[in-house]
């Protein structure tokens, strides 16, 4: 389902797409180990949907201003991804859950360099979301 490597590949033949047509808010992917033990699977679920959900709108945004072409069915193909994620983190049972935990925002830069975009949505998937996914693995 990570898509990442296939759009960083894309990134590569489509010239000239470097530059985006407005920032995108990037998502935090720093993890502090002990902060993170101490927030419920609810909260740790809640802050990676809305990290999601913040690159999806900006993405979205990013695309609407874009030209025809290579870099226009990139963003295309990279909100299908984000959007697959957030169904999917959406969907996941959170054993107690109840009304959504309250989430420190957590801001990352914006950027306006799809490969730079491209690299934290994978490091997203590959911290937070990996950490989140076994930790409910456990309860199975």
């Amino acid at each position: 389902m990570n898509k990442v490597k296939d759009l960083q590949e894309e990134k590569v033949i489509c010239s000239g797409v470097d530059a985006l047509p407005s920032s995108i808010q990037l998502p935090c992917i720093s993890i502090h180990k002990a902060t993170w033990e101490r927030k419920s699977v609810q909260e740790r679920r809640a802050e990676i949907l809305l990290s999601l959900g913040t690159l999806a709108q900006d993405v979205r945004s990013a695309r609407t201003l874009s030209q025809p072409g290579c870099g226009l069915t990139l963003l295309k193909r990279l909100e299908h991804s984000i959007n697959n994620y957030l169904y999917v983190v959406r969907l996941l049972h959170v054993e107690g859950e109840q009304e959504g935990p309250a989430v420190e925002r957590c801001l990352g830069q914006p950027s306006k360099d799809l490969g730079l975009v491209l690299k934290y949505f994978g490091l997203l998937l590959t911290g937070k979301l990996e950490l989140l996914i076994a930790e409910m693995a456990k309860w199975c």
